[in-house]
C-alpha cells in the first residue's frame, strides 16, 4: 500500500473530495444490507404462514427506496472518486509536461522520444487508476466487507460469522505475495512498452528513408521482435493477475461450505431459524465482490505503484541550465563577447570541444563561423543558446555574462534557425506566428519578405494558409529553411543565430537573404555558421576553426589574403559553383 503514502500529497489536496466519495460508499454499503435481511424476513413470514398483502407491499415499497437511494449514493460517489482520479491524472500530467520544457540537451540525449510518451500517456493512466479504481476498490472491500460481516454477526450470529470468514486470511497473505511479483512483472513491462514505442516512433518517423532504401521488411521483423518481447511481459503480468480469481473462488467455496454444514447444524439445533440462514447465504454472496475486489485492488495497486515510480524517477531528473542565483533582470542587448578558454562535454575526458575562443561583435555587425565537420561550430552554438554552462571563461552580451541573465529573459532575445527545423502540421502562417502568436498578418509578411519566402507563398493555391502537413512534408528543403528564419526574425531577435541555415537554398536566394539582414538589422547582432563560405563572406569578422580552436580571424578579404584554409575552400566552392 506504499502507492497511496506516495500519494499522500494528492489525497490531501482533494480530501474533502475523497471524504465525500468514501462516506457516500459507506451509504452505498449501509443501503446494500437492507435486501438480504428483507428476503430473510419474507422466508419466516412465509414459514410461519403470516406473509399479509400489507406487508408484502411494505417489503417491495422498501426495496423500492433503497434502489432509488442506491443510485443516488452510487452517482455521488462515482462523481467524487472518479472525478478526483482524473484530476490527478491532468496535475501529473502538467507536471510532466512543465519539466520537459525545463530540461537540457543531456535529458533528451538520456531519455527518447517513444519512452517520455509512454510516460505521459500509459503510465499516467495506471497511476490514475489508483487514485480512481484503487481507492474505490480499496474503500468499497474494506466498508463493503465490514458492514457485510457486522450484518451477519448481529443480523444473524456471531457464532457461525466466526467460522465461516476462517478462510479469508489465506487470500491476505497470498494477495501479498503475488502483488510483489506484480509489482516487478509490471515495471519490466513498462519498460518494454517503451521501447517499442520508441521503435514505433522512429519507424514512422523515418518512413521515409525506410521505403527509399527498401527495408520494410526488415524493419517489420525488428519491430515484430520488440513486440514480442512485449507480449512475453503481458503474458507474466497475467499469470499473475490470474492467480488471484481461483484463490478467491476457493476461498468464497470454503466459507458456502462452512455455512451449510455448521449453518445448517445451528438451524436443526433451532440457534438461528430458517429465514437468518437465508439472511446469512445472501451476506456470503455479498461478500464475493469484497473478496474479489481485493485481488483486483492488489493489481490496480501494483501497476499504479511501477507507474507512478516510473514518472517521478522523471520527474527527479534535475537540468544543468538554471538561473544564477541573482539574476539580472535587464534585457540583454548590446556587443556580443566570446571569451571561452575552454569546453569540455561532460562525458568527454579527452580532447575539449572548444579551447581559446575570442571574438567581439559590435551589434549591427555579422560574425560568421566556418570549419571542417567537428571543428566547433556546434558546439560555440550550444554555449550561445545556453545549452550547457559548464565552460570556463564568460560570454557576455551588453558587458553581462549571458549566465547572469534569467534564462528566459535571454532566451526570448535569441533568434535561432538550425539547418534542420520543425515545422508543426498547421498553416505556413501559424508556423511563421508560433515565435509570436500576437503577431498581425502584415508582421508575418514582413518576415517571410526578409527570409525571401513571400513570393513563394503567393504562388500556392491557399498562401499563407497553405497547410504545411507533418514536419513540413510539402514544402522544399529551402522552403522549410527559410520559413524557419522567418520564424525567427518575426520576435526581431538581439542576437540571430543561422546554424547552417542557408544549405538548402540555392545562391540567388543566399544572397538576397543577406542583403535583406544586413539592410534590416542594421543594429542587431547576427551570427552565420556555414559550410558554404559564400553564407559569411559579407560578415565583418569570420572565424576559422579546427579541433575547438581558432586557426584563422578576419573579414573575408583578409582571409583571402592569407591564403589559408579558408582561401583554399573558398577557391574550390566558386570552382564547384
Amino acid at each position: 500500500m506504499d502507492i497511496f503514502k506516495k500519494l499522500g500529497w494528492f489525497f490531501k489536496m482533494e480530501k474533502a473530495t475523497y471524504i465525500r466519495g468514501v462516506l457516500d460508499l459507506l451509504m452505498t454499503a449501509l443501503l446494500n444490507m437492507l435486501p438480504p435481511y428483507l428476503i430473510g424476513y419474507t422466508v419466516n413470514l412465509i414459514v410461519a404462514r403470516t406473509l399479509t398483502m400489507s406487508r408484502l407491499t411494505l417489503i417491495i415499497g422498501s426495496l423500492l427506496i433503497d434502489t432509488i437511494l442506491l443510485y443516488y449514493f452510487r452517482y455521488r460517489w462515482a462523481v467524487h472518486i472518479w472525478g478526483g482520479a482524473t484530476k490527478l491524472e491532468q496535475i501529473l500530467r502538467r507536471k510532466l509536461y512543465e519539466h520537459f520544457m525545463q530540461m537540457d540537451a543531456s535529458f533528451y540525449h538520456k531519455y527518447r522520444t517513444g519512452d517520455l510518451m509512454t510516460r505521459a500517456t500509459n503510465d499516467l493512466t495506471q497511476v490514475q487508476q489508483v487514485a480512481g479504481s484503487g481507492i474505490l476498490t480499496f474503500a468499497d472491500s474494506i466498508i463493503g466487507g465490514s458492514v457485510t460481516i457486522l450484518s451477519m454477526i448481529f443480523v444473524v450470529n456471531w457464532r457461525l460469522t466466526l467460522v465461516a470468514i476462517l478462510p479469508f486470511p489465506l487470500l491476505a497473505i497470498m494477495s501479498l505475495q503475488l502483488g510483489r511479483q506484480m509489482h516487478r512483472a509490471f515495471g519490466e513491462q513498462q519498460a518494454e512498452f517503451s521501447k517499442l514505442n520508441n521503435k514505433i516512433q522512429e519507424s514512422l518517423s523515418g518512413m521515409k528513408a525506410i521505403k527509399t532504401l527498401g527495408q520494410e521488411a526488415a524493419d517489420i521483423a525488428d519491430m515484430d521482435t520488440h513486440n514480442q518481447a512485449l507480449l512475453k511481459k503481458y503474458k507474466k503480468i497475467e499469470f499473475y493477475a490470474s492467480l488471484y480469481d481461483p484463490l478467491t473462488t476457493m476461498i468464497i467455496v470454503l466459507a458456502y461450505v462452512i455455512t451449510i454444514i455448521y449453518g445448517g447444524m445451528m438451524v436443526l439445533n433451532q440457534t438461528i431459524n430458517i429465514g437468518q440462514f437465508v439472511s446469512f447465504i445472501a451476506y456470503i454472496g455479498m461478500l464475493i465482490w469484497p473478496m474479489f475486489a481485493i485481488g483486483r485492488l492488489f493489481n490496480i495497486i501494483e501497476r499504479g505503484h511501477a507507474s507512478y515510480d516510473r514518472v517521478m524517477a522523471i520527474l527527479a531528473e534535475k537540468t544543468s541550465i538554471i538561473d544564477a542565483p541573482n539574476p539580472i533582470p535587464t534585457d540583454p542587448q548590446g556587443a556580443l563577447v566570446l571569451n571561452i578558454s575552454a569546453f569540455k562535454y561532460p562525458d568527454e575526458s579527452q580532447q575539449p570541444a572548444l579551447t581559446k575562443i575570442k571574438a567581439t561583435v559590435h551589434a549591427g555587425e555579422t560574425l560568421g563561423i566556418v570549419g571542417r565537420v567537428g571543428a566547433g561550430k556546434t558546439s560555440i552554438m550550444k554555449l550561445l543558446l545556453r545549452q550547457s554552462d559548464a565552460y570556463t571563461g564568460e560570454i557576455t552580451l551588453g558587458g553581462i555574462d549571458i549566465r547572469k541573465y534569467p534564462l528566459d529573459n535571454y532566451l526570448a532575445k535569441i533568434g535561432y534557425v538550425p539547418q534542420e527545423n520543425f515545422l508543426f502540421s498547421t498553416s505556413i502562417f501559424e508556423n511563421i506566428r508560433f515565435s509570436k502568436p500576437t503577431a498581425t498578418e502584415a508582421e508575418v509578411i514582413q518576415a517571410a519578405k526578409t527570409a525571401a519566402l513571400h513570393t513563394d507563398i503567393t504562388l500556392m493555391p491557399a498562401g499563407y494558409q497553405t497547410e504545411v502537413g507533418e514536419h513540413g512534408i510539402s514544402l522544399s528543403g529551402g522552403q522549410r529553411q527559410r520559413l524557419a528564419i522567418a520564424r525567427a526574425l518575426l520576435i526581431d531577435p538581439e542576437v540571430l543565430i543561422l546554424d547552417d541555415a542557408l544549405s538548402a537554398v540555392d545562391a540567388r536566394t543566399e544572397n538576397a537573404i543577406l542583403t535583406n539582414l544586413l539592410a534590416k538589422r542594421a543594429h542587431k547582432t547576427t551570427i552565420i555558421a556555414a559550410h558554404r563560405l559564400s553564407s559569411v563572406k559579407h560578415a565583418a569578422n569570420i572565424l576559422v576553426l579546427d579541433h575547438g580552436a581558432i586557426v584563422e580571424q578576419g573579414s573575408h578579404p583578409e582571409l583571402l589574403a592569407q591564403n589559408g584554409w579558408y582561401a583554399t575552400i573558398f577557391e574550390q566552392q566558386q570552382t564547384t559553383d
